[in-house]
């Protein structure tokens, strides 16, 4: 035997180190030992159970691979497994080997030979075996046990290193495999499909399928309600990322001091705790997609942040000087006109533009009247499930005031409009299979405009007079106006308590009151 030398231990760690798959580490593991040991035949075979399994085999018919070899049936290896170092089986020894008649160069039974096998521990635990056969008898007997015992040590540690990375990656091909049908599973659970047939919903799905491909960063306008969520999922979804996660972070409900570590991660004791290290968002979308909802609410010192990790592709956890690179595609979306933002200084013009790539623009409801219908029947179909209704449809005249409601809340409005009105006509029809949704299961007049109400109601109420020399749109505007301003007045200025109010979106109160020309200064006062 020659000694075991660094070239010899280098030759192994590279071998681990360079192996494209588990069958090739332990392949360059047993080369390794075939130049410290000359013999016909060597076999890695690892415990399982009761049984030895063949890892890897020189000298022997490549069949051997598929046996399985309980210990007990083979005297033999039964004796190495319960020995603690190297053991040598004389040359005449009776006990049957178990490769009788599987060696390449020898046909038939084996004749006296030298067998040796050494047990391979690792922290006290019988990983599996290394046996030893050579058709030159007593050839093992010089070797010393100290210099085999070193080995045995040497090869047990490699193989629990071999199978360690085997595991982990296995590990790792289910967690791949596993992502990717939860992906495809929320995908499809949660209704991919972008729902209408007017041009303005075909002009949007045609720069879906334009820009999905690309890696191009995406900024998605669109007001409260209208779906540019459903629209990222969906250009996540028709990307050559989408077997990568898709990270949703919502800008707007982090607070500014947490937003760094919420982003980019932190290690254990980087500020008070931080009891252990974390990932970032941008860490955690590594080679898939990262979604920043809201990103117009972020604080200019937060924009800085988020623009240097978008330039650079680069990141760096609080507390860690080490910079990552990351491979991630960001959507963002607003409800916001970032443009304007950036003129009045409260959006960094820098950032806009980096992220304003292929700008999106997802149409309000009130614009695609056409697809209000289509809508509300995706929206019955899966309030018919969850309910366990049979059959539920809405009836002429629900239909009639769904296509004239302004849907201020957009498609989120329509879906918690059908299912309120779903739940309200299953209580008042439990009895049958077929539920049909009224205009008052709608309830669309508690928070509709006067035109909503139907004939026979006008025809019962009294007909006010008003004196609108100036016109029906003025007389509109000039009363919204008071309105706004009473609701600013009453509630000190506080725009989201006015839209309350209001019953309106505070997106869409701050629009009209724009469009009315109605600004409050910072010594809150409102000029028209």
């Amino acid at each position: 035997m020659q000694e075991i030398s660094m070239s010899t231990l280098l030759d192994m760690a590279a071998g681990l180190a360079n192996a494209h798959h588990t069958q090739d580490r332990f392949n360059r593991l047993l080369d390794a030992v075939r130049r410290v040991i000359q013999c016909d035949c060597v076999a890695l075979l690892g415990l399982n159970g009761d049984t030895l399994t063949p890892l890897a085999i020189q000298g022997v018919t490549r069949d051997t691979l598929g046996r399985r070899f309980k210990v007990s049936d083979h005297p033999r290896f039964s004796q190495i497994c319960q020995a603690q170092s190297a053991v040598k089986f004389d040359a005449d020894s009776p006990l049957p080997d178990p490769f009788d008649g599987l060696l390449l160069d020898y046909e038939g039974d084996l004749p006296m030979h030298a067998c040796m096998g050494l047990p391979l521990y690792y922290s006290d635990q019988l990983l599996g075996i290394l046996t030893f056969d050579s058709l030159t008898p007593n050839v093992f007997d010089d070797i010393p046990q100290r210099n085999l015992e070193a080995l045995s040590a040497i090869v047990a540690s490699h193989l629990k290193v071999a199978l360690t990375v085997s595991q982990l990656e296995n590990q790792a091909k289910k967690t791949q495999q596993k992502l990717e049908e939860l992906n495809l599973e929320a995908w499809e659970r949660d209704g991919g499909e972008i729902i209408g047939e007017s041009a303005l919903i075909n002009g949007l799905k045609a720069d879906i399928s334009v820009v999905a491909p690309s890696d191009f960063t995406i900024l998605i306008h669109g007001e409260t309600g209208v779906g540019k969520e459903l629209v990222a999922r969906s250009l996540h979804h028709q990307s050559n990322r989408r077997q990568q996660p898709l990270i949703y972070v919502n800008c707007a409900a982090i607070p500014e001091t947490l937003l760094e570590s919420e982003l980019f991660g932190h290690v254990k004791g980087a500020f008070t705790g931080a009891d252990k290290s974390r990932l970032g968002k941008f860490a955690l979308a590594d080679g898939g997609t990262l979604f920043l909802d809201e990103i117009g609410e972020l604080s200019l010192s937060a924009q800085s942040k988020l623009l240097r990790a978008l330039q650079n592709n680069e990141i760096q956890p609080v507390g860690q000087d080490r910079v990552h690179s990351i491979d991630v595609r960001v959507l963002a979306a607003t409800n916001r006109e970032l443009k304007h933002e950036v003129e009045q200084g409260r959006f960094r013009a820098d950032l806009y533009h980096r992220l304003s790539v292929y700008p999106i623009t997802v149409p309000p409801l009130r614009q695609r009247e056409k697809d209000v219908e289509l809508l509300a029947g995706f929206f019955l179909e899966h309030a018919r499930k969850k309910l366990g209704i049979v059959q539920l449809k809405l009836n002429q005249e629900a239909l009639s005031h769904l296509s004239r409601y302004e849907w201020p809340g957009n498609v989120r409005e329509l879906e918690h409009v059908i299912n309120r009105a779903a739940l309200k006509a299953r209580a008042k029809s439990s009895q049958e299979k077929t539920v049909s949704v009224s205009s008052a299961d709608l309830a669309l007049t508690d928070v509709a405009a006067s035109s909503l109400i139907n004939s026979d109601e006008q025809d019962a109420m009294p007909t006010p007079r008003i004196d609108v020399p100036q016109g029906l749109r003025q007389a509109t505007d000039q009363y919204q106006t008071q309105l706004i301003i009473q609701a600013l007045t009453q509630t000190n200025f506080n725009w989201a308590e006015a839209a309350r109010q209001l019953q309106i979106d505070r997106a869409n109160l701050v629009r009209l009151a724009k469009r009315l020309g109605i600004k409050v200064t910072k010594q809150h006062k409102i000029e028209v």
